[in-house]
């Protein structure tokens, strides 16, 4: 597979659940049609990449056939890699039938790409199924209809360690994938997911939404402030794409609570807080400080912290933290009206310290 650069690393890319099943059917209907064995098979994925696959496990008998191909998430971390993803493609008298068996979980909740009750076979990789399948039967002349049966051994284990239960897709894993290429360290598998959180909240009749940037201010919206976390979602660093999916969706109300060494960020125009995407703590913290007349020692003294907490015990000694997070408010205000639209009412709870320290420094 190829690489691309993440971090500084070159990490090489892998391939989706959704390729492994239309590679398997694939393979599993050209056995069936030409009764043959098949040891390799050639996949275009959706996003133009082709992919030469080795075909496991195959077996077939003039009326069904079955094989797997095995995923791999390239450097990814993904719980999935390694599994193999089988097909059982049978002859049916007409159409095409494309379901799960075992260790592919089904839909329990609306909101999602398939609906309650579906097999967890999103839609790019169920037409990325039949399309595959459709092209062999014409290159076979076959006319009658195929039952492809999409089936993962042991994925009811490891989608314990996936969202899939928080999201309600019980029984096993998803078979995901709209390129058909992982990532290595995608960005948006998470946003993703994140999305896919915020339509099971609004399908579920909610229309506000309290977004927390990791543990630190899940912990703070339930142990300080006392929140319900009913209609609740982790958005992580994802700041812009959270509120954005939220707009896009139709909630109305969104609360976003996190630590100041996070939401500083958004005061120089930052969304995605991941220090990846660039740091300007303390320089955010300088310009607030400067406009509320800080001398040019204590600009020197907040550019030597290594903590925002630390920052502002200095602006907090020289009697400026509070003019100075007015300064901040101001300026994350002015990132969120220009990057959210207007159908979205945003406040936001910032927080410092850390365990029993933490307490509320301010609020929009």
């Amino acid at each position: 597979m190829e690489v691309r650069l993440v971090g500084g690393k070159l990490l090489r890319r892998g391939y989706t659940t959704g390729s492994c099943a239309a590679a398997a059917a694939k393979a599993a209907t050209v056995m069936l049609l030409a009764q043959t064995h098949y040891d390799t098979v050639m996949l275009m994925t959706p996003g133009g990449t082709v992919l030469t696959l080795d075909v496991l496990d195959a077996a077939f008998t003039p009326d069904s056939a079955s094989c797997a191909i095995q995923k791999d998430s390239g450097d990814d971390p993904d719980v999935t890699n390694g599994c193999r993803v089988y097909a059982y493609v049978s002859k049916i008298d007409g159409g095409m039938e494309i379901r799960g068996g075992a260790g592919v979980g089904r839909v329990t909740k609306p909101g999602l790409d398939q609906p309650v009750g579906a097999y967890a076979i999103n839609t790019v990789p169920r037409r990325h199924i039949r399309e595959e399948c459709e092209a062999v039967c014409r290159k076979y002349g076959y006319t009658g209809g195929l039952s492809v049966v999409i089936s993962i051994p042991g994925g009811e284990e490891i989608a314990k360690r996936t969202f899939n239960p928080r999201m309600g897709i019980e029984g096993g894993l998803s078979v995901l994938g709209t390129t058909g290429i992982v990532e290595p360290m995608s960005e948006a598998a998470a946003a993703d997911t994140i999305r896919a959180e915020l339509s099971l909240l609004y399908e579920a009749g909610h229309r506000d939404v309290v977004l927390t940037i990791g543990n630190y201010g899940e912990s703070f919206a339930r142990d300080i402030l006392k929140l319900s976390l009913e209609s609740h979602v982790k958005c992580a660093n994802f700041i812009g794409e959270t509120l954005s999916a939220a707009a896009e969706k139709g909630f109305t109300h969104a609360l976003l609570i996190g630590h100041i060494g996070k939401l500083v960020k958004l005061g120089i125009g930052i969304t995605n807080t991941h220090s990846g995407h660039g740091d300007g703590r303390m320089e955010t913290l300088i310009a607030c400080a400067l406009d509320a007349g800080a001398s040019l020692p204590l600009l020197h003294q907040i550019r030597n912290q290594v903590s925002t907490d630390a920052a502002l015990d200095c602006l907090r000694d020289a009697g400026l933290m509070e003019k100075a997070i007015q300064l901040l408010r101001d300026r994350i205000l002015d990132t969120l009206q220009r990057r959210v639209a207007a159908n979205l009412s945003v406040h936001v709870i910032c927080f410092r310290g850390m365990g029993e320290n933490r307490e509320e420094i301010f609020s929009i």
